[in-house]
Protein backbone atom coordinates (compact mmCIF):
# COMPACT_ATOMS: atom_id res chain seq x y z
CA UNK A 1 0.00 0.00 0.00
CA UNK A 2 1.50 3.61 -0.59
CA UNK A 3 1.10 6.04 1.31
CA UNK A 4 1.91 9.56 1.89
CA UNK A 5 1.80 10.78 5.70
CA UNK A 6 0.77 14.16 6.38
CA UNK A 7 1.49 15.65 10.08
CA UNK A 8 3.69 17.98 12.25
CA UNK A 9 3.61 17.58 16.01
CA UNK A 10 5.22 15.04 18.40
CA UNK A 11 1.96 12.96 18.45
CA UNK A 12 1.95 12.50 14.75
CA UNK A 13 5.73 10.70 15.22
CA UNK A 14 4.12 7.27 16.52
CA UNK A 15 1.80 6.78 13.81
CA UNK A 16 4.39 7.80 10.85
CA UNK A 17 7.40 5.33 12.99
CA UNK A 18 4.68 2.64 12.89
CA UNK A 19 4.14 2.94 8.76
CA UNK A 20 7.59 2.94 8.58
CA UNK A 21 8.23 -0.18 10.29
CA UNK A 22 5.48 -2.38 8.42
CA UNK A 23 6.55 -4.41 5.51
CA UNK A 24 3.11 -3.99 4.24
CA UNK A 25 2.92 0.17 3.67
CA UNK A 26 5.48 1.92 1.90
CA UNK A 27 5.60 5.91 2.70
CA UNK A 28 6.10 7.94 -0.69
CA UNK A 29 6.56 11.41 1.10
CA UNK A 30 6.16 13.41 3.83
CA UNK A 31 3.74 16.95 4.54
CA UNK A 32 4.52 18.83 7.49
CA UNK A 33 3.92 22.37 8.19
CA UNK A 34 6.56 25.12 7.60
CA UNK A 35 9.83 25.09 10.09
CA UNK A 36 9.19 27.75 12.84
CA UNK A 37 11.16 30.15 14.87
CA UNK A 38 11.81 28.45 18.36
CA UNK A 39 13.44 28.80 21.83
CA UNK A 40 15.99 31.84 23.04
CA UNK A 41 17.79 31.72 19.55
CA UNK A 42 14.86 32.27 18.08
CA UNK A 43 16.03 30.01 15.22
CA UNK A 44 14.06 28.03 12.28
CA UNK A 45 13.07 24.39 13.73
CA UNK A 46 11.67 21.11 11.50
CA UNK A 47 8.82 19.71 13.12
CA UNK A 48 9.20 16.34 14.96
CA UNK A 49 7.80 14.83 11.73
CA UNK A 50 10.26 16.53 9.42
CA UNK A 51 13.29 15.25 11.66
CA UNK A 52 11.52 11.84 11.74
CA UNK A 53 10.95 11.73 7.93
CA UNK A 54 14.95 13.40 7.35
CA UNK A 55 16.01 10.35 9.54
CA UNK A 56 14.50 8.25 7.01
CA UNK A 57 15.68 9.91 3.61
CA UNK A 58 11.69 10.45 2.71
CA UNK A 59 10.98 13.46 0.38
CA UNK A 60 9.36 16.33 2.95
CA UNK A 61 7.15 18.60 1.32
CA UNK A 62 6.40 22.29 3.41
CA UNK A 63 3.60 24.06 1.39
CA UNK A 64 2.89 27.52 3.60
CA UNK A 65 -0.81 26.78 2.18
CA UNK A 66 -1.13 23.55 0.89
CA UNK A 67 -4.45 24.01 -0.60
CA UNK A 68 -2.81 26.79 -3.12
CA UNK A 69 0.64 25.19 -3.65
CA UNK A 70 0.37 24.05 -6.87
CA UNK A 71 3.78 22.30 -6.74
CA UNK A 72 2.89 20.62 -4.11
CA UNK A 73 -0.35 19.38 -5.57
CA UNK A 74 1.28 17.92 -8.85
CA UNK A 75 4.22 15.97 -6.36
CA UNK A 76 0.90 14.82 -4.64
CA UNK A 77 -0.43 14.08 -7.25
CA UNK A 78 2.43 12.15 -8.75
CA UNK A 79 3.00 9.63 -5.82
CA UNK A 80 -0.01 7.51 -6.92
CA UNK A 81 -1.15 6.76 -3.71
CA UNK A 82 -3.28 4.23 -2.29
CA UNK A 83 -3.91 6.95 0.98
CA UNK A 84 -3.33 9.69 2.53
CA UNK A 85 -2.64 9.26 5.99
CA UNK A 86 -3.30 12.91 8.30
CA UNK A 87 -2.36 13.03 11.84
CA UNK A 88 -2.65 16.17 13.32
CA UNK A 89 -1.32 18.11 10.62
CA UNK A 90 -2.33 21.60 11.08
CA UNK A 91 -3.95 22.45 7.59
CA UNK A 92 -7.73 21.58 6.05
CA UNK A 93 -7.33 19.65 3.11
CA UNK A 94 -9.48 20.43 -0.07
CA UNK A 95 -11.43 18.21 -1.86
CA UNK A 96 -9.14 18.50 -4.61
CA UNK A 97 -6.71 16.44 -2.11
CA UNK A 98 -9.24 14.37 -0.31
CA UNK A 99 -9.85 12.74 -3.95
CA UNK A 100 -6.66 11.97 -4.90
CA UNK A 101 -5.79 8.97 -3.38
CA UNK A 102 -7.57 5.49 -4.31
CA UNK A 103 -8.95 4.75 -0.85
CA UNK A 104 -8.82 7.98 0.63
CA UNK A 105 -7.73 10.18 2.97
CA UNK A 106 -7.47 8.45 6.47
CA UNK A 107 -7.24 10.33 9.81
CA UNK A 108 -6.35 9.65 13.49
CA UNK A 109 -7.83 12.01 15.87
CA UNK A 110 -7.50 12.36 19.17
CA UNK A 111 -11.04 11.97 20.45
CA UNK A 112 -14.32 9.15 20.50
CA UNK A 113 -15.58 10.64 17.52
CA UNK A 114 -18.48 12.67 17.40
CA UNK A 115 -17.15 14.04 20.79
CA UNK A 116 -14.56 16.68 20.56
CA UNK A 117 -14.07 17.49 16.88
CA UNK A 118 -11.36 20.22 15.97
CA UNK A 119 -7.89 21.16 16.59
CA UNK A 120 -7.17 20.46 20.63
CA UNK A 121 -9.52 17.37 21.28
CA UNK A 122 -7.14 16.38 24.05
CA UNK A 123 -6.95 19.76 25.92
CA UNK A 124 -10.77 20.04 25.86
CA UNK A 125 -11.41 16.76 27.14
CA UNK A 126 -9.23 17.76 29.94
CA UNK A 127 -10.81 20.72 30.50
CA UNK A 128 -14.34 19.10 30.70
CA UNK A 129 -13.59 16.72 33.22
CA UNK A 130 -13.72 13.60 31.03
CA UNK A 131 -12.83 10.52 32.70
CA UNK A 132 -12.26 8.32 29.56
CA UNK A 133 -11.07 9.24 25.90
CA UNK A 134 -9.96 7.43 22.69
CA UNK A 135 -8.89 7.52 19.62
CA UNK A 136 -10.86 7.75 16.42
CA UNK A 137 -9.65 6.37 13.05
CA UNK A 138 -12.03 7.99 10.05
CA UNK A 139 -12.74 8.43 6.61
CA UNK A 140 -12.18 12.48 5.74
CA UNK A 141 -14.19 14.24 3.89
CA UNK A 142 -14.26 18.32 3.40
CA UNK A 143 -15.92 18.87 7.15
CA UNK A 144 -13.99 19.42 10.50
CA UNK A 145 -13.46 16.13 11.64
CA UNK A 146 -16.86 14.95 10.11
CA UNK A 147 -16.20 11.63 8.02
CA UNK A 148 -16.90 8.25 8.66
CA UNK A 149 -15.57 6.26 11.70
CA UNK A 150 -13.24 3.41 10.84
CA UNK A 151 -12.26 2.20 14.23
CA UNK A 152 -11.97 3.12 17.78
CA UNK A 153 -10.15 2.43 21.27
CA UNK A 154 -10.42 3.41 24.36
CA UNK A 155 -8.41 5.12 27.03
CA UNK A 156 -8.90 6.10 31.00
CA UNK A 157 -7.97 9.21 32.37
CA UNK A 158 -6.48 9.95 35.76
CA UNK A 159 -7.37 13.11 38.08
CA UNK A 160 -3.06 13.85 37.38
CA UNK A 161 -2.78 13.33 33.56
CA UNK A 162 -2.40 16.44 31.67
CA UNK A 163 -2.49 17.52 27.84
CA UNK A 164 1.28 16.32 27.69
CA UNK A 165 0.89 12.72 29.27
CA UNK A 166 -2.51 11.88 28.00
CA UNK A 167 -0.97 12.81 24.76
CA UNK A 168 1.75 10.36 24.59
CA UNK A 169 -0.31 7.58 25.45
CA UNK A 170 -2.82 8.60 23.19
CA UNK A 171 -0.53 8.79 20.67
CA UNK A 172 1.08 5.37 20.67
CA UNK A 173 -3.00 4.09 20.72
CA UNK A 174 -3.67 5.54 17.78
CA UNK A 175 -0.98 4.37 15.60
CA UNK A 176 -1.41 1.51 16.44
CA UNK A 177 -4.88 2.21 15.93
CA UNK A 178 -3.72 3.22 12.23
CA UNK A 179 -2.04 0.07 11.25
CA UNK A 180 -5.48 -1.93 12.01
CA UNK A 181 -7.34 0.23 9.97
CA UNK A 182 -5.34 0.14 6.93
CA UNK A 183 -4.50 -3.30 6.97
CA UNK A 184 -8.65 -4.29 7.25
CA UNK A 185 -9.13 -1.06 4.53
CA UNK A 186 -7.18 -2.92 2.47
CA UNK A 187 -8.79 -6.05 3.04
CA UNK A 188 -12.11 -4.91 2.76
CA UNK A 189 -12.89 -6.08 6.34
CA UNK A 190 -13.85 -2.52 7.56
CA UNK A 191 -17.15 -0.58 7.26
CA UNK A 192 -17.10 3.18 7.52
CA UNK A 193 -19.61 4.57 10.13
CA UNK A 194 -21.36 7.98 9.46
CA UNK A 195 -21.11 9.83 12.64
CA UNK A 196 -24.25 11.11 14.49
CA UNK A 197 -24.28 14.77 14.13
CA UNK A 198 -26.63 15.58 17.13
CA UNK A 199 -23.46 14.22 19.50
CA UNK A 200 -20.99 15.92 18.15
CA UNK A 201 -19.10 18.45 20.55
CA UNK A 202 -16.03 20.77 19.71
CA UNK A 203 -12.67 21.25 20.48
CA UNK A 204 -11.32 24.46 19.39
CA UNK A 205 -8.13 26.16 19.08
CA UNK A 206 -7.01 27.52 22.26
CA UNK A 207 -6.78 31.28 22.69
CA UNK A 208 -4.94 33.39 25.42
CA UNK A 209 -8.13 33.77 27.43
CA UNK A 210 -8.27 30.40 28.34
CA UNK A 211 -5.06 30.25 29.92
CA UNK A 212 -5.74 32.87 32.67
CA UNK A 213 -6.98 31.64 36.05
CA UNK A 214 -9.78 32.64 37.77
CA UNK A 215 -9.72 31.83 41.03
CA UNK A 216 -13.66 32.24 41.94
CA UNK A 217 -14.03 28.74 39.86
CA UNK A 218 -13.75 25.52 41.90
CA UNK A 219 -10.77 23.75 42.04
CA UNK A 220 -11.51 20.70 40.15
CA UNK A 221 -12.35 23.41 37.59
CA UNK A 222 -8.80 25.11 37.78
CA UNK A 223 -7.40 21.72 38.15
CA UNK A 224 -8.82 20.78 35.04
CA UNK A 225 -7.86 23.61 32.89
CA UNK A 226 -4.02 23.69 34.80
CA UNK A 227 -3.85 19.96 33.12
CA UNK A 228 -5.70 20.15 29.74
CA UNK A 229 -3.59 23.67 28.77
CA UNK A 230 -0.56 22.69 30.09
CA UNK A 231 2.09 23.84 30.83
CA UNK A 232 0.63 27.33 30.06
CA UNK A 233 -2.34 28.67 31.93
CA UNK A 234 -1.33 31.94 34.07
CA UNK A 235 -1.86 33.72 37.08
CA UNK A 236 -0.51 36.93 38.53
CA UNK A 237 1.43 36.78 42.04
CA UNK A 238 3.00 40.40 43.62
CA UNK A 239 2.06 41.99 40.27
CA UNK A 240 4.13 39.59 37.84
CA UNK A 241 2.86 36.65 35.54
CA UNK A 242 3.31 32.93 37.04
CA UNK A 243 2.29 29.80 35.05
CA UNK A 244 0.84 27.33 37.22
CA UNK A 245 2.18 24.04 35.77
CA UNK A 246 0.45 21.09 38.40
CA UNK A 247 -1.80 20.99 40.94
CA UNK A 248 -3.92 18.60 42.92
CA UNK A 249 -7.70 18.92 44.39
CA UNK A 250 -7.99 18.01 47.84
CA UNK A 251 -10.68 16.29 49.85
CA UNK A 252 -12.65 12.96 50.52
CA UNK A 253 -13.67 12.40 46.59
CA UNK A 254 -10.01 12.52 45.41
CA UNK A 255 -7.82 10.68 47.99
CA UNK A 256 -7.73 7.42 45.93
CA UNK A 257 -7.36 8.89 42.91
CA UNK A 258 -3.88 10.47 44.32
CA UNK A 259 -0.25 9.25 44.86
CA UNK A 260 0.47 8.33 48.45
CA UNK A 261 2.99 11.33 48.86
CA UNK A 262 -0.27 13.82 48.33
CA UNK A 263 -2.44 11.18 49.86
CA UNK A 264 -0.86 11.49 53.46
CA UNK A 265 -2.59 14.95 53.25
CA UNK A 266 -5.87 12.69 54.05
CA UNK A 267 -4.22 12.64 58.09
CA UNK A 268 -4.55 15.93 58.42
CA UNK A 269 -7.88 16.92 56.36
CA UNK A 270 -9.76 17.70 59.38
CA UNK A 271 -7.99 20.84 59.94
CA UNK A 272 -6.87 21.61 56.63
CA UNK A 273 -10.77 21.33 55.64
CA UNK A 274 -11.66 24.37 58.39
CA UNK A 275 -9.44 26.71 56.34
CA UNK A 276 -11.17 29.58 54.74
CA UNK A 277 -9.83 32.51 52.71
CA UNK A 278 -10.95 34.75 49.78
CA UNK A 279 -10.85 33.16 46.01
CA UNK A 280 -6.70 32.64 45.11
CA UNK A 281 -5.57 33.07 48.97
CA UNK A 282 -2.63 30.63 50.40
CA UNK A 283 -4.62 29.25 53.00
CA UNK A 284 -1.38 27.19 54.28
CA UNK A 285 1.92 26.41 52.99
CA UNK A 286 2.77 22.34 53.99
CA UNK A 287 6.41 21.40 54.56
CA UNK A 288 8.02 19.44 51.21
CA UNK A 289 4.40 20.23 49.26
CA UNK A 290 3.46 23.62 48.31
CA UNK A 291 0.78 26.28 48.70
CA UNK A 292 -2.47 25.68 49.35
CA UNK A 293 -4.87 27.70 47.62
CA UNK A 294 -8.62 28.68 48.37
CA UNK A 295 -10.59 28.58 45.29
CA UNK A 296 -14.58 29.66 44.66
CA UNK A 297 -15.26 25.75 45.83
CA UNK A 298 -12.65 23.47 48.01
CA UNK A 299 -8.72 23.94 48.23
CA UNK A 300 -6.14 23.25 45.65
CA UNK A 301 -2.54 21.91 46.24
CA UNK A 302 0.17 23.87 44.07
CA UNK A 303 2.34 21.34 43.04
CA UNK A 304 4.50 22.86 40.31
CA UNK A 305 5.06 26.47 39.50
CA UNK A 306 7.35 28.40 36.70
CA UNK A 307 8.07 32.11 37.44
CA UNK A 308 8.65 34.47 34.47
CA UNK A 309 11.94 33.50 32.81
CA UNK A 310 13.10 30.48 35.27
CA UNK A 311 12.66 26.93 35.23
CA UNK A 312 9.54 24.74 36.43
CA UNK A 313 10.17 24.28 40.23
CA UNK A 314 8.44 22.38 42.95
CA UNK A 315 5.58 24.00 44.93
CA UNK A 316 7.84 23.95 48.28
CA UNK A 317 10.70 25.47 46.01
CA UNK A 318 8.14 28.19 44.97
CA UNK A 319 6.94 28.83 48.30
CA UNK A 320 10.34 28.93 49.88
CA UNK A 321 12.38 30.75 47.18
CA UNK A 322 9.75 33.50 47.40
CA UNK A 323 9.08 33.23 51.35
CA UNK A 324 5.77 33.27 50.43
CA UNK A 325 3.32 33.61 53.25
CA UNK A 326 -0.24 32.61 54.57
CA UNK A 327 -2.83 35.60 52.98
CA UNK A 328 -0.91 36.34 49.80
CA UNK A 329 -3.44 36.57 47.23
CA UNK A 330 -2.72 34.88 44.03
CA UNK A 331 -4.58 36.44 40.80
CA UNK A 332 -4.28 39.87 42.09
CA UNK A 333 -2.12 42.94 40.73
CA UNK A 334 -0.03 44.86 43.52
Amino acid sequence: MKIVFFGTPQFAVPSLENLLNHPDFEVMGVVTQPDKRRGRGNQLMPSPVKTTAIAHHLPVWQPLRIKKDTETLSLLKATEADVFVVVAYGQILSQEILDMPSLGCINVHGSILPKYRGAAPIQWCLYYGEKETGITTMLMDAGMDTGAMLLKSLAGITLLDNAESLGERLSELGADLLIESLVKLGRGEVEAIPQDAVEATYAPLIKNPDYVLDWSRSAIALHNQIRGFFPDCVTNFRGNSVKIIATAPLGSEYWLKLPPDLRRLEQDWLTLSELSGKCGEVVKVVKNLGPIVQTGEGLLLLREVQLAGKKVQSGWDFANGSRLIVGEVLGMMA
